[in-house]
């Protein structure tokens, strides 16, 4: 981004606690310098699995905590300093077009940042701003990494893709970059699929 003129911002916040968004704003507002934010990419996720049965109030209320009520109080407190013309994307993931018993309340809050996407794109489309989501599928990264080591794990997935692989992360930027991008500029209230053809049927 630097080398084509940008400015990248680096701002340590851990969301999920009291004052999280406080503490990112403060080093957003310092690095900007009164500069306008071009554009928001919502990115940090909890992801635990497990059935309804096994999951703990405090897992569910963090997990909340981090996938919904972050990023909506983060685009709240963007708001003032988002250009006209600007993006606001948030990563959401296919769990929420699946029914995987194991991920029945991460679903549901990517579900949430769905629909806080396609109703914010209404109502900030007046200054020019587009909102959008991307989901991912299976995607390799160095934080699962280790889960798709399992002998025969990434062949299972990649054997019910489309493409016949595993995601990698370029994968997903480079969509999120064409939603930052001009050439994205009609498209608003989406959710753009990333995730090489995940589940879309049996190849017979």
């Amino acid at each position: 981004m630097e080398r084509a003129g940008g400015t990248a911002l680096t701002v340590r916040a851990e969301l999920g606690v009291e004052d999280d968004v406080d503490t990112l704003f403060a080093g957003v507002e310092a690095a900007l310098a009164g500069r306008p934010l071009d554009v928001l990419v919502n990115n940090a996720a909890a992801a635990p699995a497990g059935p309804i049965g096994a999951t703990m109030r405090e897992e569910f209320d963090h997990l909340f905590a981090v996938n919904v009520r972050a990023p909506y109080l983060i685009i709240q407190r963007a708001l003032n300093l988002l250009r006209d013309g600007g993006r606001v994307i948030t990563i959401s993931s296919v769990a929420t077009r699946m029914a995987n018993p194991s991920q029945t309340s991460f679903a549901m809050t990517k579900g949430a940042v769905e629909t806080m996407s396609m109703t914010l794109a209404n109502e900030l489309g007046v200054r020019g701003i587009t909102v959008n989501a991307v989901a991912p599928g299976a995607t390799r990264t160095a934080a699962n990494g280790a889960a798709f080591e399992a002998p025969g794990l990434a062949e299972l997935i990649a054997g019910t893709t489309a493409l016949d692989r595993l995601g990698e992360p370029d994968d997903v930027a480079d969509v999120v970059a064409f939603l930052a991008s001009d050439a994205a500029r009609w498209i608003t209230g989406q959710v753009i699929d990333a995730s090489g053809g995940l589940f879309l049927g049996p190849r017979v």
